[in-house]
């Protein structure tokens, strides 16, 4: 019962949270209104379409995004016709005809017309519900995160019901103070009209601006630091503190949580005499779709010895590790070894369902991947960076984890390990040693001194153009007249995003002196789709025998997908030079540098 209280009041507290400025125009809308006959029954089709919406968010596949999808594009139509009868008295009056002479019959059995009455607001706040997307704060990221691990219970439905309850309480309240105001202005016909009129404007314009993405773009801009802190204040409450995991026995560490791990020696070859029990199987269930296998489960797999790869497409680091892992899933399949990838993005667009089986099919990842596209099954593992690599024994008990690439000897010696405790007669022989080709190459074997660098500005860092960025706003950016180590620069019109930089007219370039044997940029093609056509020089020419995979000696490519591109891979040295690329159609999209 407290947990329900809690969740409760943490919907309350949405009223004080920018995240719910874009439904209020659609709520004071109906301010005027009786609230018994009209606020209340849109306040509940609020909560109840809310609860169902998000409860199909935290347990469904890839078929409840795009259904949402389509009624998301269904309330903004209804959203946007209720505003313009509002706007356009005359046109409302015609097009309630039919629901007058439907109302007539009804009323002609007695308290039909009632129920018709209390529909129509139900239906306009089911409307809303559905485009109402709270900011995710820790009490409602809590119940999902539970959700997302649980699977769909009434437990986790009377949840989202409170927190939603709690949210329609707080608009009750707004909407019982705004129809106070609304019936002291409307003291004669024409400010009523007036009113009416505005409302109507507030309504379209706020259709408009969550049809074109500006109410996100506006929010991720303003701070929720008061209203995370109060529903944190709640969550110390009730959030049991989570098992502490044994600390990872790889010797590479990220430098800050979630960010891709740089190459590791390749020592430490030795098996350990004996593996810990670091703790057990976390559930799976947290899987929004499955690639190359029904939907696993951790109890479904006890008897196999399991690795669960955490990567993602567009890593460098976690491509690095995919010979390995394939000749692994190959080799030890019959002695009962299951490789189970567990696709967590970084990126946006590799949160589509799509991108990812492009990815996988392109890869030749032939083992079961599952998408954890809200990192559901990251939080359940305790994750910290990608690649990570978790062992798994026969019992369902954790037993070795190892961040980063390298060490493939070590690993491979646990995984033989595990198997000779599940009793397989796994006979001694050579370690796997795969050769990867373009991105899946081995990196190279001095350090790499320039590191992962951020186009978006939210993690952009040594940005060298003068003036700095205009945030989500096109500007001609002018190159650097000379740049140091690891600083880059803009040249042309580009509008800077939060995670990435879009071209907007052709000829648009990006510098970087950089010193590694590799270059690789994660790109995109223009948002229609249409392939980019580029060119990458080096130290003002053409690379030749340096280029990279996805390039030709002369420095030409076509950016046809969002994917890492490897642009430069010298066959001599690393010593430190100036990457440009040039794009010769508008519409690129560039989200970040990695080196090998």
């Amino acid at each position: 019962m407290f947990i329900l209280v809690v969740a409760y009041l943490g919907g309350i507290l949405t009223i004080l949270s920018p995240c719910v400025l874009p439904v209020l125009p659609f709520v004071f809308a109906r301010a005027d209104r009786p609230f018994r006959s009209h606020g209340l029954p849109l306040l509940l089709g609020l909560a109840l379409s809310f609860a169902a919406t998000a409860t199909l968010a935290a347990v469904g596949g890839g078929w409840v995004v795009s259904l949402n999808e389509y009624g998301r594009t269904a309330a903004l139509a209804l959203i946007a016709l209720f505003g313009a009868a509002l706007l356009f008295p005359g046109w409302a009056e015609r097009l309630s005809q039919p629901f007058v002479r439907l109302g007539n019959r009804l009323s002609e059995s007695g308290p039909g017309s009632q129920r018709l009455g209390f529909v129509g607001p139900l239906l306009l706040g089911v409307g809303i519900g559905m485009l109402w997307t709270p900011c995710a704060g820790p009490i409602l990221g809590l119940i999902l995160t539970g959700a997302a691990l649980r699977g769909a219970n009434a437990g986790t439905s009377l949840l989202l019901l409170a927190y939603a309850a709690g949210a329609a309480t707080s608009m009750a309240a707004a909407l019982l103070f705004g129809g106070r105001v609304f019936a002291r202005l409307k003291g004669t016909l024409r400010t009523g009209e007036t009113i009416r009129r505005v409302a109507g404007a507030a309504v379209l314009g706020g259709t408009a601006a969550i049809a074109l993405g500006l109410d996100t773009q506006l929010l991720s801009q303003i701070s929720l630091g008061g209203t995370t802190r109060l529903e944190q204040s709640l969550v110390d409450r009730i959030a049991p503190r989570s098992a502490q995991m044994t600390q990872p026995s790889s010797s590479t560490r990220p430098a800050r949580d979630g960010f891709v791990l740089t190459a590791a020696g390749a020592g430490d070859a030795a098996a350990a005499p004996r593996l810990p029990v670091q703790g057990s199987f976390p559930s799976l269930a947290g899987a929004t779709e499955w690639i190359n296998s029904p939907p696993l489960s951790a109890e479904g797999l006890r008897g196999k010895v399991v690795l669960v790869d955490f990567w993602t497409y567009s890593c460098i680091n976690c491509l690095r590790t995919l010979p390995y892992l394939k000749a692994w899933a190959q080799k030890y399949k019959d002695d009962g070894l299951v490789v189970v990838g567990v696709h967590t993005p970084e990126f946006a667009f590799e949160k589509k369902p799509s991108n990812v089986r492009s990815a996988v099919k392109e890869l030749d990842i032939g083992f079961p991947v599952a998408l954890d596209s809200n990192f559901s099954i990251w939080r359940a593992f305790g994750n910290r960076a990608w690649p990570a690599f978790y062992f798994i024994d026969a019992q369902g008990r954790i037993r070795h984890q190892q961040l980063g690439e390298g060490r493939y000897d070590k690993a491979e010696s646990v995984i033989r390990q595990l198997l000779a405790e599940a009793g397989s007669a796994v006979p001694s022989a050579q370690f796997v040693a795969p050769v990867g080709q373009g991105t899946q190459a081995a990196a190279g074997p001095a350090p790499a001194l320039s590191g992962e660098t951020y186009v978006g500005y939210a993690q952009a860092t040594n940005f060298a153009s003068p003036g700095g960025f205009a945030r989500d706003r096109a500007r001609n950016y002018a190159a650097a007249p000379e740049l140091g180590l690891d600083e880059w620069s803009l040249a042309g019109s580009w509008t800077v995003e939060g995670e990435r930089a879009v071209l907007d007219k052709a000829g648009g370039r990006i510098s970087y002196r950089f010193q590694a044997r590799d270059l690789h940029l994660v790109l995109g093609a223009s948002k229609d789709g249409s392939p980019v056509r580029f060119k990458v020089r080096i130290d003002g020419k053409a690379p030749g025998a340096d280029h990279g995979s996805d390039i030709d000696a002369e420095g030409n490519g076509v950016v046809e997908r969002q994917k890492l591109y490897q642009l430069v891979r010298q066959g001599k040295g690393s010593r430190s030079r100036v990457f440009e690329i040039e794009f010769l159609d508008p519409g690129a999209q560039a989200y970040a540098f990695t080196f090998g």
